[in-house]
């Protein structure tokens, strides 16, 4: 199992967010590449980067931030997942081209779903879906707007597309320190047989353990964001739990 440390990109800048929230942005590094360089060190195989303002504006904004956390991570045999403003076909094959391992699509998933599926087809083993939940229903445009697609119907709409993984977040919880929300996450995987990502309220080891422990439900690891930042979780400890898992 993997643990991806979150770089969240709003401005330029590293920020979180208080449940999702653009007007509650906490900023915590003003260098993205510098706060890569300080989770790579700690021994991490992954970055999960995610493009804020892209994720509002449809289309990449923070495309320097990225390359140079990008260039960080080549050099240090460290692969990067991105996410945010990623909803055609040439965005998808640019950010491949340029080193990105493997890329989120969210909105587009819940608005194009037959083109998602496609491209993870076209590009097998390198393409998620992000689905974030409100109350159980997907959030779209950087999570200004709630569907009326449930979180699992739209999963299971890609049991066979070829996807990667499916990074599940409940935007209740992300950023608020209030613990993860495991058991959907975990319910989801086997609702619809695919490798699901933790994300969203990762509060410390507690998390981590459970997120480990429900291995077999088809969770393969979890994403931790302010934790990380405010020192509540230990980035080596929780790599050696879920590598272990």
């Amino acid at each position: 199992m993997i643990l991806f440390p979150a770089i969240d990109l709003k401005d330029g800048a590293c920020v979180r967010l208080y449940k999702g929230e653009m007007n509650q942005a906490t900023v915590f590094n003003a260098s993205p590449a510098d706060q890569a360089i300080r989770f790579i060190v700690t021994g991490c195989t992954w970055l999960h980067v995610v493009d804020l303002n892209g994720a509002f504006a449809g289309k990449p904004v923070n495309a320097a931030a990225v390359e140079a956390i990008l260039e960080i991570a080549a050099d240090n045999d460290v692969k990067v997942q991105l996410g945010g403003g990623i909803r055609d076909e040439a965005t998808i094959e640019a950010w491949l081209s340029r080193g990105v391992e493997r890329v989120i699509l969210g909105t587009v998933a819940v608005r194009d779903p037959d083109f998602a599926a496609a491209a993870c087809t076209r590009h097998p083993g390198r393409i998620a879906v992000g689905i974030d939940a409100r109350d159980g229903f997907v959030a779209v445009e950087g999570w200004a707007e709630t569907s009326q697609v449930t979180a699992e119907d739209l999963a299971c709409r890609f049991a066979d597309a070829g996807v990667a993984a499916i990074v599940h977040t409940d935007i209740s919880r992300d950023g608020a320190m209030g613990g993860a929300n495991v058991a959907a996450s975990a319910r989801l995987a086997a609702a619809c047989g695919l490798p699901v990502i933790v994300s969203g309220g990762v509060a410390g080891m507690d998390d981590i353990r459970a997120v480990a422990a429900a291995r077999k439900s088809g969770l393969i690891g979890a994403i931790a964001g302010r934790a990380l930042y405010d020192g509540k979780l230990d980035l080596r400890e929780a790599i050696a739990i879920l590598g272990a898992a």
